[in-house]
């Protein structure tokens, strides 16, 4: 199993739209993707900032990119995305040792 761990930073003000927005576009798309293991997602605020967390996991490295395209290193971004974030970021993928 593989885990995909996302992270992207907005401002506070913005944290519950961008939570109800990546619920309608990046959960339901990773839940959708032949694949997908399980998603979680954590938010921490901040003063100056809302940090969201997404992880997600997977069967293999196949299924990751059916989600990502070719490039998995990459996020995987929604039209809006980039109305909310602070910056893209790269993902890290691991590979999971122990879910218990």
């Amino acid at each position: 199993m593989i885990a995909r761990i996302w992270h992207g930073k907005v401002s506070p003000e913005n944290g519950n739209e961008f939570f109800r927005y990546i619920k309608k576009t990046g959960y339901r798309g990773l839940k959708a993707t032949k694949g997908n293991c399980g998603v979680q997602i954590f938010r921490r605020d901040e003063e100056e900032a809302s940090h969201f967390v997404i992880i997600s996991f997977w069967d293999s490295p196949e299924s990751v990119r059916r989600f990502t395209g070719p490039d998995s290193s990459r996020a995987h971004l929604y039209p809006r995305d980039k109305q909310f974030l602070h910056e893209i970021e790269q993902v890290l993928h691991y590979d999971v040792l122990i879910n218990d």
